[in-house]
């Protein structure tokens, strides 16, 4: 009979890197995006802000099920770690990808929430927000606001390349429990 002890902590992790990863992605080409239909400048960030600030929580649920079920299969994995030759090498970058990925993605939640609170103040002191979107400046936008929308760009832009690439790894690990790669990883092991 096969070993299914594992079936359940592997299903919740895809679940929540396909959460993280497909949120992500939304987020970036929909939510930021969307503003640009709107014509009041400080309304294109209050409304990707809104949106954002509502998908937060699920998307830290996700990534906390991926850094969580990530440990423990890799705890339950530790004497494939030792033995099969490259598995913790992959192991270790899928590990080093997830902390850099949650990293990027409360980097990039602190730069929203930067770019509110600028974009409110500006309001407030009777200056113009205006923008292309809620991360796309123009022409007219304020240098300090135009800034943390770079900032927020870039942060953006990696946690889907960091979710996605985590989730690659994570294909690659569960591939190397095929009975072929399992006997070429023990054998290259003991060549080396």
């Amino acid at each position: 009979m096969t070993d299914t002890s594992h079936v359940l902590p592997q299903a919740l992790h895809d679940l929540g890197a396909a959460l993280w990863f497909g949120g992500a992605v939304m987020g970036v080409a929909g939510v930021n995006k969307s503003g640009a239909d709107l014509r009041d400048g400080l309304d294109k960030v209050r409304v990707a802000s809104s949106a954002w600030q509502r998908f937060a929580p699920v998307e830290w649920a996700g990534i906390a099920t991926v850094l969580v079920t990530g440990a423990q299969l890799s705890r339950a994995s530790k004497g494939r770690l030792a033995a099969q030759h490259g598995w913790a090498r992959a192991g270790s970058t899928k590990a080093g990808v997830a902390v850099a990925g949650a990293a990027a993605t409360a980097y990039a939640a602190y730069t929203g929430n930067k770019i509110s609170k600028v974009a409110e103040r500006l309001e407030k002191s009777g200056k113009p927000v205006d923008v292309k979107d809620a991360t796309v400046p123009n022409a007219g936008t304020p240098a300090e606001l135009a800034s943390w929308q770079k900032k927020q760009r870039a942060a953006q832009q990696l946690v889907p390349l960091l979710s996605g690439a985590n989730i690659v790894l994570n294909s690659y690990l569960v591939q190397t429990y095929r009975p072929g790669a399992t006997v070429k990883g023990l054998v290259r092991s003991l060549v080396r």
